[in-house]
């Protein structure tokens, strides 16, 4: 994993361009806010060897979310900087500090070795602050905590006063939606609040978390257009196959099939689980019932 160098937005706002784009606000006193950590130890050297070159010091860390590629450097920082906070919201706070949970909710059992590699790690994390919408200070600057669900519970976005605002995963661009076009989420009903309360942001900068360029306010309503067409058109194919009953494994084989997927184990339970939030969905909006039959679940459309 190459980290690009450290990239001014405005003003004291940063990010370093990686594979998982990691924001960084600079402070008078030359330490800096980070945030997110990427996903390894190795992500995480690599954040403070650039920060380094520059004569930067880490001391806060916030996590937009619990999932693994922007928090797997918490360790890792904490380690070599012994005096940093860590930053979440209450509900990243609990996946972050039991990251055993997030397989968990994947296999939604105890789940196999191969789930669980990548995201349980030996070494524990605690996080020093809890952070919730609203104004929050750190090391006397005021940052906008904005809550951001859907992708991930929990999920925040921060905005700095530099007209700034980090999204984490609330929006993914468009190469990354050409290259998995069903996304993973958590909470549908939220994710399209989160998409009508981006359009309300009162922000000239915006950095997602995975895409190769900082979005202008007109570039991100775009995007939100786009991300809300692809939930749509996804959910609108969940409805077109269930004028057949389907149980779940049924239904995203045909989802599979249909939209030319090529999976591997881990990836088939992401996009389980994604399918089951979009079920979930369907029925709070009473366009789906299921049905208990010959010991299995069918899912169908409601007439």
């Amino acid at each position: 994993e190459v980290f690009m160098n450290l990239s001014r937005i405005n003003g004291n706002s940063y990010y370093i361009p990686g594979s998982t784009n990691i924001g960084v606000f600079l402070f008078k006193d030359k330490y800096t806010l980070l945030i997110d950590s990427g996903e390894s130890n190795q992500d995480a050297r690599k954040i403070q060897e650039n920060l380094m070159t520059n004569n930067l010091n880490i001391k806060y860390i916030i996590n937009t979310h619990s999932h693994i590629d922007h928090c797997g450097g918490n360790v890792y920082l904490k380690e070599s900087y012994p005096g940093s906070l860590f930053y979440s919201s209450p509900n990243t706070q609990l996946f972050v500090e039991n990251a055993f949970l997030f397989p968990l909710y994947l296999y939604a059992g105890n789940p196999p070795e191969q789930l669980k590699q990548g995201f349980v790690r030996k070494k524990k994390i605690t996080v020093d602050e809890i952070v919730n919408e609203g104004n929050v200070k750190i090391n006397d600057e005021k940052f906008e905590i904005i809550n951001l669900d859907g992708h991930a519970p929990g999920q925040i976005g921060i905005g700095t006063r530099d007209c700034t605002f980090y999204l984490g995963d609330a929006l993914f661009s468009k190469e990354n939606i050409s290259k998995y076009s069903f996304p993973f989420l958590f909470d549908i009903a939220e994710q399209y609040k989160t998409l009508d309360k981006i359009l309300l942001l009162d922000y000239d900068y915006f950095v997602l978390g995975h895409s190769t360029q900082i979005y202008k306010r007109n570039e991100i309503k775009q995007l939100v257009a786009y991300n809300r067409s692809n939930l749509d058109k996804h959910l609108d194919i969940c409805l077109e196959l269930l004028e057949q009953p389907h149980s779940r494994e049924e239904l995203l084989e045909e989802i599979i099939i249909l939209l030319d997927l090529s999976p591997d184990v881990k990836e088939y339970f992401f996009l389980y689980f994604t399918l089951g939030s979009m079920l979930s969905y369907l029925k709070i909006k009473n366009l789906v019932e299921d049905q208990l039959e010959s010991g299995r679940i069918y899912y169908y459309r409601k007439n």
